[in-house]
């Protein structure tokens, strides 16, 4: 399968488990926050390579951009211009303040970050998609940029293709739960 080929298929999965405003909502602060407890923790860890002090967050930053930016070029780039901000604060962090003052950011934002992505799944009434499949992990902050791109207008084509995927796949899901909740209440 292509990389793009590849990426529909993930977005059309995750696009299933997240058809609740509710839930996307949730995730729309979720995932940013545990993806910056990750870095945070990451920069602790550092190595030197090539006469530079290079942090464990910096690598792998490095390899989870390229595999955004081979599933998607212009998703990709959107999402290095997010990345950078938060892996520089998070290496600034690592390296100004005390061990346990980052192990204590860290345990906030990832466990603040899981709480609410769950609490949208409560809304959503399915489990998290990376319980299905654990690629679905590196897709979800894609699926927010995604997300973004639609909703500026950006990337039809890229839209109606998950949409058809996830209607083909997934036909169950192709309304959001609160939406079937009102129309069985009036029905």
């Amino acid at each position: 399968m292509s990389p793009k080929g590849l990426f529909e298929s993930q977005m059309a999965m995750y696009t299933s488990y997240h058809r609740d405003p509710r839930n996307r909502a949730t995730h729309f602060v979720g995932i940013p926050a545990i993806v910056f407890s990750l870095l945070v923790v990451l920069a602790l860890y550092r190595f030197p390579i090539a006469g530079f002090d290079v942090s464990a967050a910096l690598i792998v930053a490095i390899a989870v951009l390229l595999l955004w930016i081979s599933l998607d070029v212009a998703i990709g780039l959107a999402m290095v211009l997010l990345m950078v901000p938060s892996l520089l604060l998070a290496d600034w962090l690592a390296l100004n303040a005390a061990p346990s003052t980052v192990w204590s950011v860290f345990a906030v934002f990832f466990i603040g970050g899981w709480i609410l992505q769950l609490w949208g799944h409560v809304y959503e009434g399915r489990r998290p998609a990376l319980i299905s499949n654990l690629f679905q992990a590196l897709i979800g902050p894609m699926f927010l940029v995604a997300e973004v791109f639609f909703a500026l207008g950006w990337k039809r084509a890229l839209k109606q293709r998950i949409d058809e995927l996830m209607l083909e796949r997934y036909p169950q899901y192709a309304e959001a739960p609160s939406h079937r909740a009102r129309r069985q209440e009036a029905g």
